[in-house]
């Protein structure tokens, strides 16, 4: 569902926090640094069920992308059920390490893939799974 309550964010800044989200779910995996998940948790709630705008990494990234001008604003719904999924995956991660498991591994390397995915094509699995979603009720 288009999302026209939160202004449009810009993509181009979603693809750096990709990065970011690439780059944290590489520590969780090949370091024994596993509290970076709650940096990923607390990031995906915010931008996922408040606003991204509300969020200090994408207010950074969007302030870079308007700078390198390589802005381009897209509906905000699809972006902000990416961070809701997001925001699952490293609870999940937090959770079980705490809990002394391996199992937020299993998240930690879906985030790693398509994280790399979207950084390095643009292309938004969460996103296209949220389109099709709607699609498939005939409600788009």
């Amino acid at each position: 569902m288009l999302r026209f309550d939160i202004a449009p964010v810009c993509s181009n800044a979603y693809r750096f926090q990709a990065a970011m989200s690439f780059t944290i779910a590489a520590l969780y995996l090949f370091t024994p640094w596993k509290w970076v998940a709650f940096i990923l948790a607390i990031g995906g709630f915010i931008r996922g069920f408040v606003s991204p705008h509300k969020c200090l990494s994408y207010k950074a990234f969007e302030k870079a992308t308007a700078r390198l001008k390589w802005v381009k604003k897209v509906n905000a719904g699809s972006k902000m059920f990416a961070d809701k999924i997001a925001f699952v995956a490293a609870s999940v991660m937090a959770v079980t390490w705490l809990a002394d498991s391996s199992i937020g591994n299993i998240p930690a390397a879906a985030i790693l893939i398509f994280a790399f995915l979207d950084l390095a094509t643009g292309f938004c699995a969460a996103c296209w799974a949220y389109a099709a979603w709607y699609r498939m009720r005939g409600l788009a």
